[in-house]
Protein backbone atom coordinates (compact mmCIF):
# COMPACT_ATOMS: atom_id res chain seq x y z
CA UNK A 1 0.00 0.00 0.00
CA UNK A 2 1.22 3.48 -0.78
CA UNK A 3 0.68 5.89 2.09
CA UNK A 4 0.87 9.67 1.97
CA UNK A 5 1.25 12.18 4.79
CA UNK A 6 0.74 15.90 5.19
CA UNK A 7 3.62 18.35 5.29
CA UNK A 8 3.38 18.87 9.04
CA UNK A 9 3.41 15.12 9.69
CA UNK A 10 6.47 14.65 7.46
CA UNK A 11 8.28 17.57 9.06
CA UNK A 12 7.55 16.26 12.53
CA UNK A 13 9.01 12.89 11.53
CA UNK A 14 12.06 14.63 10.04
CA UNK A 15 12.64 16.57 13.25
CA UNK A 16 12.45 13.37 15.30
CA UNK A 17 14.91 11.63 12.98
CA UNK A 18 17.34 14.56 12.73
CA UNK A 19 17.59 14.68 16.50
CA UNK A 20 19.26 11.25 16.30
CA UNK A 21 21.55 11.93 13.34
CA UNK A 22 24.69 14.03 12.77
CA UNK A 23 24.03 17.51 11.42
CA UNK A 24 23.26 17.43 7.71
CA UNK A 25 23.04 13.64 7.47
CA UNK A 26 19.36 13.62 6.45
CA UNK A 27 19.97 16.02 3.57
CA UNK A 28 22.88 13.87 2.41
CA UNK A 29 20.63 10.81 2.37
CA UNK A 30 18.09 12.68 0.24
CA UNK A 31 20.77 14.03 -2.08
CA UNK A 32 22.27 10.58 -2.58
CA UNK A 33 18.88 9.15 -3.55
CA UNK A 34 18.21 12.08 -5.88
CA UNK A 35 21.60 11.77 -7.57
CA UNK A 36 21.10 8.04 -8.12
CA UNK A 37 17.69 8.61 -9.69
CA UNK A 38 19.09 11.33 -11.96
CA UNK A 39 21.97 9.08 -13.01
CA UNK A 40 19.56 6.27 -13.80
CA UNK A 41 17.49 8.62 -15.94
CA UNK A 42 20.51 9.99 -17.79
CA UNK A 43 22.02 6.59 -18.43
CA UNK A 44 25.42 8.10 -19.24
CA UNK A 45 26.38 10.72 -16.65
CA UNK A 46 29.81 11.67 -18.00
CA UNK A 47 29.50 14.57 -20.44
CA UNK A 48 25.80 15.18 -19.82
CA UNK A 49 24.50 18.69 -19.20
CA UNK A 50 22.53 19.14 -15.99
CA UNK A 51 20.81 22.35 -14.89
CA UNK A 52 19.64 22.83 -11.30
CA UNK A 53 16.80 25.29 -10.65
CA UNK A 54 17.50 26.37 -7.08
CA UNK A 55 15.18 28.20 -4.70
CA UNK A 56 15.70 29.07 -1.07
CA UNK A 57 14.29 25.94 0.56
CA UNK A 58 15.93 22.76 1.75
CA UNK A 59 15.03 20.99 -1.47
CA UNK A 60 17.31 23.50 -3.18
CA UNK A 61 20.03 22.19 -0.88
CA UNK A 62 19.11 18.61 -1.81
CA UNK A 63 19.43 19.52 -5.49
CA UNK A 64 22.81 21.24 -5.00
CA UNK A 65 24.34 18.31 -3.12
CA UNK A 66 22.93 15.90 -5.72
CA UNK A 67 24.38 18.13 -8.45
CA UNK A 68 27.77 17.94 -6.77
CA UNK A 69 27.62 14.14 -6.87
CA UNK A 70 26.78 14.23 -10.59
CA UNK A 71 29.57 16.74 -11.26
CA UNK A 72 32.09 14.41 -9.61
CA UNK A 73 30.98 11.75 -12.09
CA UNK A 74 31.75 14.01 -15.03
CA UNK A 75 28.47 15.81 -15.69
CA UNK A 76 28.53 19.49 -16.54
CA UNK A 77 26.32 20.93 -13.81
CA UNK A 78 25.03 24.49 -13.79
CA UNK A 79 22.93 26.00 -11.01
CA UNK A 80 20.35 28.71 -11.66
CA UNK A 81 19.88 30.61 -8.39
CA UNK A 82 16.43 32.18 -8.02
CA UNK A 83 17.23 33.58 -4.57
CA UNK A 84 21.02 34.08 -4.51
CA UNK A 85 21.06 35.62 -1.05
CA UNK A 86 19.15 32.66 0.44
CA UNK A 87 20.70 29.74 -1.42
CA UNK A 88 21.76 26.83 0.77
CA UNK A 89 25.41 27.75 1.47
CA UNK A 90 26.73 24.26 2.12
CA UNK A 91 25.11 22.83 -1.00
CA UNK A 92 26.40 25.65 -3.19
CA UNK A 93 29.92 25.28 -1.82
CA UNK A 94 29.81 21.52 -2.45
CA UNK A 95 28.71 22.08 -6.05
CA UNK A 96 31.52 24.52 -6.71
CA UNK A 97 34.13 22.22 -5.12
CA UNK A 98 32.94 19.43 -7.43
CA UNK A 99 33.41 21.62 -10.51
CA UNK A 100 29.85 22.84 -10.94
CA UNK A 101 29.06 26.43 -11.87
CA UNK A 102 26.40 29.10 -11.45
CA UNK A 103 24.58 30.41 -14.52
CA UNK A 104 25.50 33.94 -15.50
CA UNK A 105 22.82 36.59 -15.18
CA UNK A 106 20.54 36.55 -18.22
CA UNK A 107 21.74 33.10 -19.38
CA UNK A 108 19.41 30.92 -17.31
CA UNK A 109 16.83 30.12 -19.99
CA UNK A 110 19.56 29.39 -22.51
CA UNK A 111 21.14 26.92 -20.08
CA UNK A 112 17.80 25.20 -19.53
CA UNK A 113 17.11 24.90 -23.24
CA UNK A 114 20.51 23.22 -23.82
CA UNK A 115 20.27 20.80 -20.88
CA UNK A 116 19.91 17.03 -20.97
CA UNK A 117 18.40 17.05 -17.48
CA UNK A 118 16.72 19.80 -15.45
CA UNK A 119 16.36 19.36 -11.69
CA UNK A 120 13.51 21.31 -10.11
CA UNK A 121 14.57 22.47 -6.65
CA UNK A 122 12.62 25.74 -6.71
CA UNK A 123 9.99 25.39 -3.99
CA UNK A 124 9.77 22.90 -1.12
CA UNK A 125 6.79 20.95 0.18
CA UNK A 126 5.55 23.96 2.11
CA UNK A 127 4.97 26.07 -1.00
CA UNK A 128 1.58 27.69 -1.53
CA UNK A 129 0.13 29.05 -4.75
CA UNK A 130 1.71 28.97 -8.18
CA UNK A 131 5.23 29.89 -9.19
CA UNK A 132 6.41 33.48 -9.27
CA UNK A 133 7.01 34.95 -12.74
CA UNK A 134 10.79 34.36 -12.87
CA UNK A 135 10.39 30.74 -11.80
CA UNK A 136 7.42 30.25 -14.11
CA UNK A 137 9.53 31.37 -17.08
CA UNK A 138 12.14 28.75 -16.24
CA UNK A 139 9.45 26.08 -15.83
CA UNK A 140 8.11 26.98 -19.29
CA UNK A 141 11.62 26.82 -20.74
CA UNK A 142 12.14 23.37 -19.22
CA UNK A 143 8.86 22.14 -20.68
CA UNK A 144 9.83 23.42 -24.13
CA UNK A 145 13.31 21.90 -23.99
CA UNK A 146 14.30 18.35 -24.86
CA UNK A 147 15.54 17.85 -21.30
CA UNK A 148 14.06 15.38 -18.86
CA UNK A 149 12.68 17.25 -15.83
CA UNK A 150 13.16 15.80 -12.36
CA UNK A 151 11.27 17.35 -9.43
CA UNK A 152 12.77 17.27 -5.94
CA UNK A 153 10.17 15.93 -3.46
CA UNK A 154 7.29 17.26 -5.55
CA UNK A 155 6.87 19.59 -8.55
CA UNK A 156 7.25 23.24 -7.60
CA UNK A 157 3.95 25.13 -7.71
CA UNK A 158 1.67 22.29 -6.60
CA UNK A 159 0.27 22.15 -3.06
CA UNK A 160 1.55 19.14 -1.17
CA UNK A 161 -1.37 18.55 1.19
CA UNK A 162 -4.27 19.04 -1.20
CA UNK A 163 -3.16 18.20 -4.72
CA UNK A 164 -4.32 21.62 -5.88
CA UNK A 165 -2.52 23.61 -8.58
CA UNK A 166 -3.37 27.30 -8.18
CA UNK A 167 -1.05 28.80 -10.76
CA UNK A 168 1.99 28.05 -12.90
CA UNK A 169 3.81 24.87 -11.87
CA UNK A 170 6.65 22.66 -13.03
CA UNK A 171 5.62 19.70 -15.18
CA UNK A 172 8.03 16.95 -14.26
CA UNK A 173 8.79 13.75 -16.10
CA UNK A 174 10.01 12.20 -12.88
CA UNK A 175 9.63 13.08 -9.19
CA UNK A 176 11.98 11.86 -6.47
CA UNK A 177 10.23 12.15 -3.13
CA UNK A 178 11.83 11.57 0.26
CA UNK A 179 10.67 9.52 3.22
CA UNK A 180 6.96 9.37 2.38
CA UNK A 181 4.55 10.19 -0.39
CA UNK A 182 2.76 13.50 -0.16
CA UNK A 183 -0.97 13.63 -1.06
CA UNK A 184 -0.27 15.78 -4.13
CA UNK A 185 1.74 12.94 -5.68
CA UNK A 186 -1.32 10.68 -5.66
CA UNK A 187 -4.20 13.07 -6.34
CA UNK A 188 -5.08 15.04 -9.45
CA UNK A 189 -4.65 17.66 -10.68
CA UNK A 190 -1.19 17.76 -9.04
CA UNK A 191 -0.48 14.10 -9.86
CA UNK A 192 -0.45 14.97 -13.57
CA UNK A 193 2.51 17.28 -12.93
CA UNK A 194 4.59 14.67 -11.09
CA UNK A 195 5.26 12.16 -13.85
CA UNK A 196 6.71 8.87 -12.58
CA UNK A 197 7.42 8.92 -8.85
CA UNK A 198 10.29 7.26 -6.97
CA UNK A 199 10.20 7.10 -3.18
CA UNK A 200 13.64 7.34 -1.52
CA UNK A 201 13.79 5.82 1.96
CA UNK A 202 15.61 8.21 4.28
CA UNK A 203 14.58 6.49 7.52
CA UNK A 204 11.32 8.31 8.36
CA UNK A 205 9.24 5.14 8.68
CA UNK A 206 9.51 4.60 12.45
CA UNK A 207 8.60 8.25 13.07
CA UNK A 208 5.45 8.35 10.91
CA UNK A 209 2.02 7.65 12.45
CA UNK A 210 0.24 4.38 11.73
CA UNK A 211 -2.71 6.19 10.13
CA UNK A 212 -1.78 8.07 6.95
CA UNK A 213 -3.75 10.97 5.50
CA UNK A 214 -4.12 9.36 2.07
CA UNK A 215 -3.52 5.79 0.93
CA UNK A 216 -3.53 3.93 -2.36
CA UNK A 217 -4.24 0.21 -2.52
CA UNK A 218 -2.03 -2.06 -4.59
CA UNK A 219 -2.56 -5.57 -5.95
CA UNK A 220 -1.75 -7.35 -2.70
CA UNK A 221 -4.09 -5.12 -0.69
CA UNK A 222 -6.98 -5.66 -3.10
CA UNK A 223 -6.35 -9.42 -3.26
CA UNK A 224 -6.63 -9.59 0.53
CA UNK A 225 -10.04 -7.93 0.38
CA UNK A 226 -11.59 -9.84 -2.53
CA UNK A 227 -14.39 -12.18 -1.42
CA UNK A 228 -13.81 -15.85 -2.18
CA UNK A 229 -16.51 -18.52 -1.92
CA UNK A 230 -15.84 -21.52 0.27
CA UNK A 231 -16.92 -25.14 -0.01
CA UNK A 232 -20.18 -24.43 1.82
CA UNK A 233 -21.06 -21.26 -0.09
CA UNK A 234 -24.36 -20.86 -1.86
CA UNK A 235 -25.74 -17.89 -3.74
CA UNK A 236 -27.11 -16.34 -0.57
CA UNK A 237 -23.90 -16.72 1.40
CA UNK A 238 -21.98 -15.16 -1.50
CA UNK A 239 -24.30 -12.15 -1.36
CA UNK A 240 -27.40 -11.12 -3.26
CA UNK A 241 -27.19 -7.67 -4.81
CA UNK A 242 -30.38 -5.74 -5.50
CA UNK A 243 -30.39 -3.32 -8.44
CA UNK A 244 -33.11 -0.67 -8.66
CA UNK A 245 -32.19 1.16 -11.82
CA UNK A 246 -33.21 2.06 -15.33
CA UNK A 247 -36.32 3.60 -16.79
CA UNK A 248 -38.27 3.53 -20.03
CA UNK A 249 -35.88 6.15 -21.36
CA UNK A 250 -32.68 4.59 -19.99
CA UNK A 251 -33.08 0.79 -19.91
CA UNK A 252 -29.40 0.33 -20.75
CA UNK A 253 -28.33 1.71 -17.36
CA UNK A 254 -30.11 -1.18 -15.68
CA UNK A 255 -28.47 -3.73 -17.98
CA UNK A 256 -25.01 -2.32 -17.31
CA UNK A 257 -25.47 -2.09 -13.53
CA UNK A 258 -26.63 -5.71 -13.50
CA UNK A 259 -23.61 -6.64 -15.65
CA UNK A 260 -21.28 -5.04 -13.12
CA UNK A 261 -22.95 -6.88 -10.24
CA UNK A 262 -22.92 -10.28 -11.95
CA UNK A 263 -19.28 -9.98 -12.95
CA UNK A 264 -18.44 -8.54 -9.52
CA UNK A 265 -18.99 -11.76 -7.63
CA UNK A 266 -22.62 -11.51 -6.51
CA UNK A 267 -24.19 -14.90 -5.81
CA UNK A 268 -27.36 -13.57 -7.37
CA UNK A 269 -28.74 -10.28 -8.62
CA UNK A 270 -32.31 -9.15 -8.07
CA UNK A 271 -33.51 -6.47 -10.45
CA UNK A 272 -36.40 -4.11 -9.73
CA UNK A 273 -37.58 -1.57 -12.30
CA UNK A 274 -39.17 -0.99 -15.69
CA UNK A 275 -36.28 -2.46 -17.70
CA UNK A 276 -36.88 -6.07 -16.71
CA UNK A 277 -37.33 -7.33 -20.27
CA UNK A 278 -34.03 -5.76 -21.38
CA UNK A 279 -32.24 -7.18 -18.34
CA UNK A 280 -33.60 -10.71 -18.83
CA UNK A 281 -32.80 -10.65 -22.54
CA UNK A 282 -29.16 -9.92 -21.77
CA UNK A 283 -28.76 -11.76 -18.44
CA UNK A 284 -31.34 -14.53 -18.01
CA UNK A 285 -29.85 -15.50 -14.63
CA UNK A 286 -31.15 -12.24 -13.11
CA UNK A 287 -34.06 -12.47 -10.66
CA UNK A 288 -36.52 -9.87 -11.93
CA UNK A 289 -39.36 -8.38 -9.90
CA UNK A 290 -41.94 -5.72 -10.68
CA UNK A 291 -43.24 -5.43 -7.10
CA UNK A 292 -40.85 -2.78 -5.81
CA UNK A 293 -37.75 -3.03 -3.63
CA UNK A 294 -39.53 -4.06 -0.42
CA UNK A 295 -41.15 -7.10 -2.07
CA UNK A 296 -38.29 -8.10 -4.33
CA UNK A 297 -36.92 -10.69 -1.92
CA UNK A 298 -33.89 -10.90 0.30
CA UNK A 299 -30.83 -8.86 -0.66
CA UNK A 300 -27.60 -8.05 1.18
CA UNK A 301 -27.12 -4.66 -0.52
CA UNK A 302 -28.91 -2.34 -2.94
CA UNK A 303 -27.76 -0.27 -5.89
CA UNK A 304 -30.15 2.54 -6.71
CA UNK A 305 -30.18 5.41 -9.18
CA UNK A 306 -28.49 4.57 -12.50
CA UNK A 307 -30.83 5.69 -15.26
CA UNK A 308 -33.68 6.11 -12.76
CA UNK A 309 -34.98 9.30 -14.36
CA UNK A 310 -37.41 10.93 -11.95
CA UNK A 311 -38.34 7.85 -9.92
CA UNK A 312 -37.90 9.48 -6.54
CA UNK A 313 -40.26 6.99 -4.87
CA UNK A 314 -38.01 4.02 -5.57
CA UNK A 315 -34.95 5.90 -4.36
CA UNK A 316 -36.74 6.83 -1.15
CA UNK A 317 -37.92 3.25 -0.62
CA UNK A 318 -34.43 1.81 -1.05
CA UNK A 319 -33.00 4.33 1.41
CA UNK A 320 -35.24 2.88 4.13
CA UNK A 321 -33.66 -0.57 3.75
CA UNK A 322 -31.55 -1.78 6.66
CA UNK A 323 -28.82 -3.15 4.35
CA UNK A 324 -25.94 -1.28 2.67
CA UNK A 325 -27.07 0.99 -0.16
CA UNK A 326 -25.10 2.45 -3.05
CA UNK A 327 -26.57 5.65 -4.51
CA UNK A 328 -25.48 6.72 -7.98
CA UNK A 329 -26.45 8.95 -10.92
CA UNK A 330 -30.10 10.07 -10.79
CA UNK A 331 -30.33 8.64 -7.29
CA UNK A 332 -27.91 11.31 -6.06
CA UNK A 333 -30.21 14.03 -7.37
CA UNK A 334 -33.37 12.39 -6.05
CA UNK A 335 -32.13 11.25 -2.63
CA UNK A 336 -33.27 13.30 0.35
CA UNK A 337 -30.25 14.37 2.40
CA UNK A 338 -32.13 13.80 5.64
CA UNK A 339 -32.99 10.25 4.60
CA UNK A 340 -29.33 9.53 3.86
CA UNK A 341 -28.19 11.03 7.18
CA UNK A 342 -30.82 9.03 9.06
CA UNK A 343 -29.64 5.69 7.74
CA UNK A 344 -27.97 3.30 10.18
CA UNK A 345 -26.72 0.81 7.59
CA UNK A 346 -23.74 1.82 5.40
CA UNK A 347 -24.32 4.19 2.49
CA UNK A 348 -21.96 4.62 -0.46
CA UNK A 349 -22.48 7.61 -2.75
CA UNK A 350 -20.68 7.58 -6.12
CA UNK A 351 -20.81 11.00 -7.81
CA UNK A 352 -18.68 12.33 -10.61
CA UNK A 353 -17.39 15.90 -10.31
CA UNK A 354 -20.52 17.48 -11.77
CA UNK A 355 -22.84 15.58 -9.44
CA UNK A 356 -20.61 16.35 -6.45
CA UNK A 357 -20.69 20.03 -7.39
CA UNK A 358 -24.48 20.02 -7.44
CA UNK A 359 -24.64 18.34 -4.03
CA UNK A 360 -22.17 20.81 -2.54
CA UNK A 361 -23.53 23.93 -4.24
CA UNK A 362 -20.21 24.55 -6.01
CA UNK A 363 -19.05 24.90 -9.60
CA UNK A 364 -17.71 21.76 -11.24
CA UNK A 365 -14.37 23.51 -11.72
CA UNK A 366 -14.08 24.00 -7.94
CA UNK A 367 -14.55 20.29 -7.34
CA UNK A 368 -12.05 19.29 -10.01
CA UNK A 369 -9.47 21.73 -8.64
CA UNK A 370 -9.89 20.67 -4.99
CA UNK A 371 -10.93 17.04 -5.17
CA UNK A 372 -9.55 15.98 -1.79
CA UNK A 373 -11.25 18.77 0.14
CA UNK A 374 -14.54 18.24 -1.71
CA UNK A 375 -14.77 14.47 -1.18
CA UNK A 376 -14.12 14.98 2.53
CA UNK A 377 -16.72 17.74 2.72
CA UNK A 378 -19.34 15.67 0.95
CA UNK A 379 -18.75 12.63 3.17
CA UNK A 380 -19.04 14.76 6.30
CA UNK A 381 -22.16 16.58 5.07
CA UNK A 382 -24.12 13.40 4.29
CA UNK A 383 -22.64 11.12 6.93
CA UNK A 384 -21.91 8.63 4.13
CA UNK A 385 -18.95 7.10 2.38
CA UNK A 386 -18.31 8.97 -0.87
CA UNK A 387 -16.55 7.69 -3.99
CA UNK A 388 -15.66 10.67 -6.16
CA UNK A 389 -15.04 9.48 -9.70
CA UNK A 390 -12.30 10.92 -11.86
CA UNK A 391 -8.84 10.32 -13.26
CA UNK A 392 -7.91 9.60 -9.68
CA UNK A 393 -10.92 8.19 -7.86
CA UNK A 394 -11.17 9.16 -4.18
CA UNK A 395 -13.05 7.28 -1.45
CA UNK A 396 -13.72 9.08 1.83
CA UNK A 397 -15.48 8.02 5.02
CA UNK A 398 -17.27 10.61 7.16
CA UNK A 399 -15.14 9.78 10.20
CA UNK A 400 -12.01 11.38 8.75
CA UNK A 401 -9.97 8.20 8.25
CA UNK A 402 -7.43 8.11 5.44
CA UNK A 403 -8.87 8.92 2.04
CA UNK A 404 -8.31 6.13 -0.47
CA UNK A 405 -7.08 7.11 -3.92
CA UNK A 406 -7.14 4.94 -7.03
CA UNK A 407 -5.39 5.58 -10.33
CA UNK A 408 -5.71 2.23 -12.14
CA UNK A 409 -8.05 3.60 -14.79
CA UNK A 410 -7.59 4.85 -18.31
CA UNK A 411 -9.07 7.85 -20.15
CA UNK A 412 -10.99 5.34 -22.29
CA UNK A 413 -13.23 4.75 -19.25
CA UNK A 414 -14.79 8.15 -19.94
CA UNK A 415 -17.63 6.55 -21.87
CA UNK A 416 -21.40 6.34 -21.40
CA UNK A 417 -22.44 3.61 -18.98
CA UNK A 418 -19.02 3.03 -17.43
CA UNK A 419 -20.23 4.46 -14.13
CA UNK A 420 -23.25 2.12 -14.15
CA UNK A 421 -20.90 -0.86 -14.38
CA UNK A 422 -18.87 0.52 -11.46
CA UNK A 423 -22.05 0.88 -9.39
CA UNK A 424 -23.07 -2.72 -9.98
CA UNK A 425 -19.57 -3.97 -9.19
CA UNK A 426 -19.38 -1.99 -5.95
CA UNK A 427 -22.90 -3.13 -5.04
CA UNK A 428 -21.88 -6.77 -5.42
CA UNK A 429 -18.89 -6.20 -3.15
CA UNK A 430 -21.14 -4.52 -0.58
CA UNK A 431 -23.42 -7.55 -0.73
CA UNK A 432 -20.44 -9.83 -0.10
CA UNK A 433 -19.87 -8.12 3.22
CA UNK A 434 -17.16 -5.56 2.49
CA UNK A 435 -17.43 -2.20 4.22
CA UNK A 436 -18.52 0.76 2.10
CA UNK A 437 -14.94 2.06 2.08
CA UNK A 438 -13.46 -1.27 1.04
CA UNK A 439 -16.20 -1.99 -1.50
CA UNK A 440 -15.75 1.40 -3.14
CA UNK A 441 -11.95 1.14 -3.14
CA UNK A 442 -11.81 -2.41 -4.51
CA UNK A 443 -14.48 -1.68 -7.12
CA UNK A 444 -12.61 1.40 -8.35
CA UNK A 445 -9.38 -0.62 -8.55
CA UNK A 446 -10.93 -3.52 -10.50
CA UNK A 447 -12.99 -1.21 -12.71
CA UNK A 448 -9.86 0.72 -13.66
CA UNK A 449 -7.96 -2.46 -14.50
CA UNK A 450 -10.93 -3.79 -16.46
CA UNK A 451 -10.97 -0.55 -18.43
CA UNK A 452 -7.33 -1.06 -19.34
CA UNK A 453 -7.91 -4.64 -20.42
CA UNK A 454 -11.04 -3.79 -22.39
CA UNK A 455 -9.51 -0.86 -24.24
CA UNK A 456 -5.91 -2.05 -24.69
CA UNK A 457 -5.14 1.38 -26.10
CA UNK A 458 -8.32 1.68 -28.18
CA UNK A 459 -11.93 2.74 -27.53
CA UNK A 460 -14.04 0.39 -25.43
CA UNK A 461 -17.74 0.40 -24.58
CA UNK A 462 -19.12 0.01 -21.06
CA UNK A 463 -20.24 -3.56 -21.75
CA UNK A 464 -16.64 -4.39 -22.72
CA UNK A 465 -15.48 -3.06 -19.36
CA UNK A 466 -18.01 -5.24 -17.52
CA UNK A 467 -16.89 -8.30 -19.46
CA UNK A 468 -13.25 -7.62 -18.55
CA UNK A 469 -13.87 -7.55 -14.77
CA UNK A 470 -13.09 -11.28 -14.34
CA UNK A 471 -9.75 -10.79 -16.11
CA UNK A 472 -8.92 -7.91 -13.77
CA UNK A 473 -10.01 -10.04 -10.80
CA UNK A 474 -7.71 -12.89 -11.88
CA UNK A 475 -4.83 -10.47 -12.41
CA UNK A 476 -5.16 -9.20 -8.84
CA UNK A 477 -5.55 -12.71 -7.42
CA UNK A 478 -2.55 -14.08 -9.31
Amino acid sequence: MRTAYTVETVRSAERALMARLPDGALMQRAAAGLATACADLLGRVYGSRVVLLIGSGDNGGDALYAGARLARRGAGVTAVLLAPDRTHPGGLAALRRAGGSVAAEGRAEEAVERADLVVDGIVGIGGKGGLRPDAARLADAAERSRAAVVAVDLPSGVEADTGEVRGPAVRADFTVTFGAYKPALLIDPAREYAGSVRLVDIGLGPHLPAEPDVEALQHADVAALLPEPGAESDKYRRGVAGVAAGSARYPGAAVLAVAGALHGGAGAVRYVGPAGDAVIARFPETLVSDRGPRKAGRVQAWVVGPGAGDDAATVAEVLTADVPVLVDADGLRLADRGAVEARTAPTLMTPHAGEAAALLGKDREEVEAARLACVRELAARYGATVLLKGSTTLVADPDGTAVRVNATGTPWLATAGSGDVLSGLAGALLASGLSARDAGSVAAYLHGLAGRYASDGAPAAAQDVAAAIPEAWRDVRD
